[in-house]
């Protein structure tokens, strides 16, 4: 099954431990996927394109994953 569920810059740093602010540093930088949905100029992703992300992505300072 599929998780549609639309996630904020909040939702993503709370999944991968940072701020919000390091999560839009990575958008600024091309590091985190284009966005699924834009609603009133405001990014949102769905949840799998997130999980999908953070499996791809190296190790971070021996960070462990959900």
């Amino acid at each position: 099954m599929t998780d549609r569920m639309l996630w904020s810059y909040k939702d993503i740093a709370a999944h991968i431990r940072v701020q919000p602010d390091t999560v839009r540093s990575y958008r600024k930088h091309g590091l985190l996927p284009a966005p699924d949905h834009v609603e009133a100029g405001k990014p949102y992703w769905y949840a799998d394109t997130i999980r999908t992300w953070v499996a791809s992505r190296p190790r971070n300072r021996g960070r462990a994953r959900e």
